[in-house]
């Protein structure tokens, strides 16, 4: 996964532009007039929506469980049911909405769509469902099967491209399968594993994926709304920042001595700190389609000294835990389903003060889930309350929004 990661970082080069505007030209003027369901036409429409309603009611279904207020026969226990769907249910989702799309903007040629993009949405529906009371190994099988198809499609596309620069996040793809494969072994006893361990790896992967993804659209985003603003990449900086962080990960998942993880934690925090100093971010005050990526991407260092201070017995280790998925995952997610989607469906780059409200929502979720109970410790119930409310919020008002345009053709009648 190091070495990935420093190909990613060693070939990133200049920030690059979002997959929306870098098809290349050709390819434009080749396209087909749109064809079949609007909704199945490219990757990121039925798996942002659905990715969206999943974390609109999941979220708010396991507050309701943990307060003692709902009991389901889930096929895991509620806080492994938690922590799994939302890594591999939420996120993952739109993980692969966002790589199937970006995978024919990066090469020209086409991803799954029609009735192969159907068939992999319904495969991940399946697998959200079965966890709801199927036979363990009915949802264990439904839920394994999805990624190892997803990378495998993902990297055939690149390598047919010869797309040799992003072949190494099919990878980090086919490493996430493997964490997932792992859980549910683990929870089958047929390893000696902790559950928990492979969803802290799960964690670390898609961490090291925004990582990655954020280091070449945020930048990218911020010069080219921000006029005469130039941006210089700093290629060392962002192999070096990258490493780090996936050293740092590497030792929290593998439990290696706690002052060495802690401190290589407080390194990757100090580097994506100065990464990010470097993409000019109090330029975006005006922009919220552009700060809530920097507002989110901040809390990656936040999640980072957390887990340091948990290794060093400072705080719990959930407040990193959640630092990182809500804060910097959810942050992400919510502004990159946002932009990606109005881009996609060719609207202005533009949002509302609903969307700014989701992203307020989501940000205040991570301040309640991460950094509040540190503070108020008896109120822990009621924050959790409270943050379940506001994430769910959030997700609601972009399915408000966004289903009617992520279910019909794109304003300017192109396919996609």
């Amino acid at each position: 996964m190091l070495k990935a990661a420093q190909v990613l970082a060693g070939q990133a080069g200049p920030a690059v532009t979002h997959p929306t505007i870098s098809i290349p030209t050709a390819s434009v003027a080749l396209a087909a007039p749109p064809q079949g369901m609007p909704l199945l036409r490219l990757g990121f429409r039925p798996f942002y929506l659905l990715a969206a309603l999943f974390a609109a009611l999941a979220v708010p279904l396991w507050a309701a469980m943990l307060l003692g207020y709902v009991q389901i026969g889930l096929a895991v226990p509620p806080l492994l049911w938690h922590a799994h769907e939302l890594l591999y249910g939420f996120a993952t989702a739109v993980v692969i909405g966002f790589l199937l799309t970006a995978g024919k903007a990066w090469t020209g040629l086409p991803t799954p769509r029609g009735a192969a993009l159907g068939a992999l949405a319904l495969l991940w529906l399946a697998a959200r469902l079965s966890a709801l009371g199927a036979p363990y190994l009915v949802y264990a099988l439904l839920d394994i099967a999805l990624l190892p198809l997803v990378a495998g499609i993902f990297a055939r596309v690149l390598w047919r491209a010869g797309n040799r620069r992003n072949l190494p996040l099919a990878g980090v793809l086919g490493t996430l399968a493997a964490a997932n494969i792992v859980f549910h072994l683990s929870v089958l006893g047929f390893v000696d594993v902790s559950p928990v361990r492979a969803l802290y790896a799960a964690l670390s992967l898609i961490v090291v994926i925004e990582c990655v993804i954020a280091g070449r659209v945020i930048p990218a985003f911020t010069a080219n709304a921000t006029p005469g603003l130039t941006i210089t990449a700093r290629p060392r900086l962002t192999q070096a920042a990258l490493a780090t962080v996936v050293a740092a990960l590497g030792l929290w998942v593998l439990g290696a001595p706690p002052v060495l993880t802690a401190a290589a934690l407080i390194a990757a925090a100090a580097l994506q700190l100065l990464r990010q100093w470097h993409w000019r971010p109090f330029v975006t005050r005006s922009r919220p389609i552009l700060w809530i990526l920097h507002l989110s991407h901040a809390w990656l260092p936040v999640g980072f000294l957390l887990l340091a201070a948990a290794q060093l017995g400072a705080v719990p280790v959930s407040a990193g835990v959640h630092a990182l998925a809500v804060g910097a995952t959810g942050g992400l997610i919510i502004g990159m389903l946002t932009r990606t989607a109005r881009g996609h469906t060719g609207r202005p780059l533009q949002v509302s003060r609903l969307e700014v409200a989701a992203y307020v929502l989501v940000l205040g979720a991570a301040v309640c889930r991460a950094i509040l109970p540190l503070v108020a410790p008896q109120l822990f119930l009621h924050l959790v309350a409270g943050a379940a409310t506001a994430w769910s919020a959030a997700f609601l008002i972009y399915l408000f929004i966004y289903t009617p345009w992520l279910t019909s053709t794109r304003l300017d009648g192109k396919d996609g």
